[in-house]
């Protein structure tokens, strides 16, 4: 079996509200979704969701990328030779995580459905008996979050995340205090700062006010890369820190196992290239005991039906946040939640069925790619 012909879809897909965090406001969200088509008429899908302020890359860079250097060059390739593939794009061009993580997942998707397994059969099986996900909260002023932090648990959620770190740190102290003071002392709350406390000193200061509050960790308090500021945060407070923006790479976490950074960090396809480095980042902390979530960009039923999947297969990832379908008011698979779970289909690769019609509407441009151009 071998790839021969792709497609790529420039998507945008509508949000019901706004999405807040520290360095953007989203009133929509931009997709690249792929279609991998092999020899034998399987159709594979995968997705690029790229962060400009993270990876670096923009939905349009990663959809003139994939259409232009990445495709071409695995066009041919078996989707079952993954080392060589990742090896071939890693070859072609450095970094660029989301675009190459779109071609990972879509190989994952044939190889499932060419064996008539889920992708988690492929990748360890079951390890989870299920997965959760958490009410994730915008940032907004502390007695709205506190509100809709209390609706979310009349509607059957059993954790909460914060986002925070837009304005002064004392105000997002304000906010997480006046969700716990709403909830009850034993709701799961995570909180999430997108990197907005900027300096150790800062975040050190407004961690430690947090320190009797029962926070299951704060994430990425300061700025990407700054590995060395997230050791002295961890061993200045009592809070469990977590990785977020920072671990991208291998090399990152290297680091931050050399310098004791972080006691969980957020693995998220779309940073580190899709479901195989995914893999690898997972085992790599297991084996320096630190556990691990699987995050989102916001994606579609594509993209978080990967990440679900590398989830279910691995012991070590104890928590999933990918909520983006439940964020669209138009989306383009099938992906099941029912609050707190998500129900993983058990069909052959991702187990989703793409509705073509609702990409179609919903795609800004496309381009197809064979093995005769």
């Amino acid at each position: 079996m071998k790839i021969t012909k792709a497609t790529v879809y420039a998507v945008r897909f509508p949000l019901r509200n706004p999405f807040i965090i520290s360095y953007a406001t989203y009133p929509e969200m931009y997709s690249v979704i792929l279609e991998l088509e092999t020899d034998t008429g399987l159709i594979g899908y995968g997705e690029a969701v790229p962060d400009e302020h993270v990876t670096g890359e923009y939905y349009l860079s990663a959809y003139e990328l994939l259409k232009g250097l990445l495709i071409p060059k695995i066009i041919g390739m078996s989707p079952f030779d993954i080392e060589s593939i990742h090896d071939v794009m890693n070859s072609t061009i450095s970094r660029n995580p989301a675009a190459k993580a779109a071609i990972d997942i879509a190989c994952y998707d044939l190889m499932g459905k060419a064996t008539n397994q889920p992708v988690y059969n492929l990748i360890g099986g079951k390890a989870h008996e299920q997965l959760t996900y958490p009410k994730v909260l915008s940032i907004e002023a502390p007695i709205e979050m506190a509100q809709k932090a209390k609706q979310a648990l009349v509607d059957g959620y059993q954790s909460l995340k914060l986002k925070v770190g837009l304005n002064h740190p004392q105000t997002d102290v304000e906010r997480i205090q006046a969700v716990r003071k709403a909830v009850g002392p034993d709701v799961e709350i995570r909180v999430d700062v997108n990197q907005g406390w900027k300096t150790t000193g800062t975040a050190t200061a407004a961690i430690k006010q947090l320190e009797d509050l029962n926070l299951s960790w704060v994430e990425q308090p300061i700025k990407m890369g700054d590995i060395r500021g997230l050791a002295s945060i961890r061993q200045k407070t009592s809070v469990p820190i977590m990785a977020d923006e920072t671990i991208q790479t291998m090399e990152d976490l290297l680091e931050i196992i050399r310098l004791e950074a972080a006691d969980v960090i957020n693995i998220k396809l779309m940073k580190c290239g899709g479901i195989y480095p995914a893999i690898h980042l997972a085992k790599t902390a297991e084996a320096a005991g630190i556990t691990c979530q699987i995050g989102s960009m916001v994606e579609s039923s594509v993209a978080s039906a990967a990440g679900y999947h590398t989830a279910y297969a691995h012991k070590n990832i104890e928590s999933t946040e990918l909520t983006g379908p439940l964020l669209f008011s138009e989306e383009i698979g099938d992906l099941k939640y029912a609050i707190p779970y998500v129900h993983l289909s058990a069909n052959p690769g991702l187990g989703i069925h793409v509705d073509r019609a609702q990409l179609a509407k919903l795609t800004i441009q496309s381009e197809t790619i064979n093995d005769e151009d």
